[in-house]
Parts: structure tokens; sequence; C-alpha cells
């Protein structure tokens, strides 16, 4: 083992490191003694003159570009600027504080010019974001309750009754709500309806779309009355009807009251006979005014003219 370290240390003293750059002298050497573990100095010698003591030789001046017009011009004198005359007819654009003021319209489209079309809120599936943004707001009620969206179609909806039902089964008693509503335009137009369901917002829901396939049409004067007196009865429940005169406005009670006034009644008399019941009267007083008919509807069932009528 310590012959080999000596051989080691004899091969490593003669070793020498030439220096591989081409300013040096090729001569210069680095000897490394492993005894004394010190660094010899390098000599360097160079053996060209370096790149910066070159001097850089000027450009040659260009044939091909006429600089006689420099000779004769004195860089601190002062130049007069002469600019041509405007054409004939020149009309100078206003500045630009004088400019009218630009509508947003402008704007917009200046803006998508410059920047491309703006986003109209529609997305790549094809719903309005704001659209569906308000419907969810609106679906969500108190509480985080549904809330039922009324369509808009032009008829009112109003609840007459909303009672608790229920229905015996084996288990016991099963518990639902029954809801009565009446829809209308006011234009001569009425429906009545009736849903069961767990909850009131889907039992009224039911009932305004049973209401919407249940509409009857109201035959009324031009001061907004019947054209005559008229009966009916559903069940139990006997209603009767007779016109009034103007500024009488609507006399009755309960849920033919608010029959006639979704149909647009102005001045009408009403009266429940027999039976109380919301949903029976409200569907006797659409059984008399479906007995209803217009005078030019009977003059031309008779052939004859309406003025006949009351001879």
């Amino acid at each position: 083992m310590a012959a080999t370290s000596a051989a080691f240390a004899a091969a490593l003293s003669s070793l020498s490191i030439r220096s591989s750059l081409p300013s040096l002298n090729p001569s210069s050497s680095l000897s490394l003694n492993p005894k004394l573990r010190t660094l010899q100095t390098l000599s360097f010698s160079p053996s060209k003159p370096l790149a910066a003591s070159k001097s850089v030789p000027r450009a040659s001046p260009r044939d091909d570009i006429n600089t006689s017009f420099f000779d004769n011009v004195n860089p601190y004198e002062d130049i007069p600027f002469n600019p041509p005359a405007p054409p004939e007819g020149y009309v100078p654009p206003p500045a630009f504080d004088e400019l009218p003021p630009e509508t947003e319209d402008e704007i917009a489209a200046a803006y998508e010019e410059i920047y491309g079309p703006a986003y109209s809120g529609e997305s790549k599936l094809g719903n309005d974001i704001y659209v569906m943004d308000a419907k969810i707001k609106k679906t969500s009620g108190l509480l985080g309750r549904k809330k039922r969206e009324k369509p808009n179609d032009g008829f009112e909806e109003r609840v007459i009754e909303v009672r608790r039902v229920t229905k015996v089964v084996k288990g016991g008693k099963k518990l639902s709500f029954r809801a009565i509503v009446v829809v209308g335009d006011k234009k001569g137009h009425v429906g009545i309806g009736v849903g069961k369901a767990k909850e009131v917002v889907d039992a009224i829901a039911k009932s305004a779309v049973d209401a919407r396939r249940h509409i009857v049409t109201v035959p009324m004067t031009k001061y907004s009355t019947f054209p005559h007196r008229a009966d009916g009865d559903y069940g139990a429940a006997k209603v009767m009807l007779r016109p009034a005169s103007p500024g009488t406005g609507v006399i009755a009670g309960g849920a033919v009251r608010v029959v006639l006034e979704m149909a647009g009644v102005e001045n009408a008399l009403g009266k429940q006979l027999g039976s109380g019941n919301a949903l029976n009267n409200a569907r006797a007083t659409a059984v008399a005014v479906q007995k209803m008919r217009q005078f030019r509807e009977v003059a031309l069932e008779r052939g004859i003219p309406m003025e006949e009528l009351w001879k």
C-alpha cells in the first residue's frame, strides 16, 4: 500500500498542465509538488499583442449618398419653417374639445372595433347568465323554501280558500292541503280551479293550472255589467246574479264576489242561496254566467234586427 502511494505521488509530481489559451506561451506550465503542497508561479509570455491595442479602421464613405446639402448648412443657425399652403377648399378639422358629445352606442362601437365584440351575456351553452341568475333568486324563497314563479300570460290569480284535508289510510291519517284559486284577466275571462298537495305552494300552483284549463267567458255590456239576470246552481249551492246600473259596484260576498271581480264586472248584484261551500258557490257562479247571452247573439239566432228585441 505504501509503495502504491509513493508511485502515485511520483506520477503526480511529474504532471504538468499546459495552458490552452492562444495568447499564452505554450512553454508556460503548472507543476504541483505533493510534499510542499505549494503552487509554483506561472510564467506568462504573451506572444501576440492584445486585441484592445489594435486600431479600429474607420468606415469609408459611401458614394451613393449625396451629402452636399449639409456642406453649406450652419447647425447653429435658426432655419425658418415655411409649410406649404393648404389646398383650395380645405376645411381644418375641429378641435377635440369642440366635437359634439358621443352617444353610448358610438362609444360601444368604437370599443368593439378596437377590442372586438363585447360580451352580451350569452354563454356557450345558450343560457343568458343574468336571466338564469334572476330565476335562481326568484325560485329560492325565505329560509330556503321553494318560491313559485307565476306565468306571465295576462291572468291574475286570487286564492279563495286553503284547507287542510286528511285521508285515512292503513297506517293512520295522511295530511295534505287543498287550495281553490280563481284566475282572470278582468276582460271577460275567468276560471276556477282546485288542487291538492302536501305543501301549500304546490297546492296553489296545481289549482292555478287547473283554473287555466277551465276558462269561461263572461258576457258584459258597455257599462261592465250583465246583459240580463241569471241563476245557477252547483250541488247544494245556488247563486243569483242581477245586472246593476253604473256606479253600483259589485254587491256580493264570498266566492261570488271574487269570481265577478276577476272577470272584470264592475256593476252587478249577487247572492248566495243554499250551501256556503266556497268551491260550489264559485262553480255555481260560473254556471250562471254561462247561461247569459249577448243581445246580438239572440237577434242573430232569431234572425231579426237587434232593435226588434224590445218590441
